[in-house]
């Protein structure tokens, strides 16, 4: 939208033409920008409460730069996923705010003085499948979510997840990370009453077929309550267990103590 049909739509606002509703509504389906080899959607912030996140993943170190860029002039929190170190220094020097999160290969700049609420919690198998558990650490983060991490506690030795269970019981959702077997996720999913989002990774020997077996074991899962995102997907499952805990938070279910967690009575 330019300027002038901004400045349009406000008059017609303040002349009372226009509700402020319906201007919102105009402000949610406004234009893309046009890179040429991209379209650059600035207000999906308006539509999902988070800006459009750059995958850089398959693009040039030129593409992402000048993608970058755009979404930085903004001002809001940027996340940019699957981004290798070269990448990241470039985004760096745009903007010095810029932290790589290495084991993520996230670059992300978040809001300032952000204060995140609620109380996502991040689980994984294996030590093999942080850097899938924590692309969604930082995706939640980034967006508003306090996140806490549970790491190592595979069903190959079940006592050190049974031990942690007060913060499984603590947690408003649940993310699960988990390749080989997969079956995690289910175990999780069959001890809390929070939504529990699973996560195959492509971990794991031959069998494992890249993440196939444990997203089929996942699929098949017997706890109720439990959604699976796809192979790798730590984005996703970040996006996703961000939007459940603030509509837990928004609800009004599970005050949050300092810390962001579930406070005991």
């Amino acid at each position: 939208m330019s300027p002038k049909t901004l400045e349009q739509l406000l008059r017609q606002v303040r002349q009372g033409q226009v509700t402020v509703e319906q201007a919102l509504q105009r402000l949610r389906s406004l234009p893309f920008e046009d890179l040429g080899f991209a379209s650059l959607d600035h207000h999906r912030s308006l539509r999902q409460g988070f800006p459009e996140v750059v995958l850089c993943e398959g693009k040039t170190a030129a593409q992402v730069v000048a993608i970058a860029r755009s979404f930085i002039k903004k001002g809001g929190p940027f996340l940019a996923t699957r981004a290798e170190p070269a990448i990241a220094r470039a985004i760096r020097r745009l903007d010095r705010r810029a932290r790589y999160h290495a084991d993520a290969r996230i670059v992300a700049i978040a809001p300032p003085s952000q204060k995140r609420q609620g109380h996502v919690l991040v689980v994984t198998a294996g030590t093999a499948d942080v850097p899938v558990a924590e692309e969604a650490r930082v995706t939640a983060e980034v967006m508003g979510s306090h996140v806490e991490r549970l790491y190592d506690v595979g069903v190959a030795g079940l006592h050190r997840l049974l031990v942690q269970k007060e913060r499984l019981f603590d947690a408003r959702v649940i993310i699960v990370a988990a390749g080989m077997d997969g079956v995690l996720p289910s175990v999780v999913g069959g001890l809390v009453g929070c939504p529990v989002i699973a996560v195959p990774t492509s971990r794991g020997y031959g069998a494992s077929f890249g993440g196939l077996a444990a997203l089929l074991t996942m699929l098949n899962s017997c706890a109720a309550g439990v959604g699976v995102m796809n192979i790798d997907n730590g984005f996703g499952a970040g996006c996703l267990a961000h939007r459940i805990n603030m509509g837990s938070a928004r609800s009004g279910k599970g005050e949050t103590d300092e810390h962001g967690g579930t406070p005991k009575k």
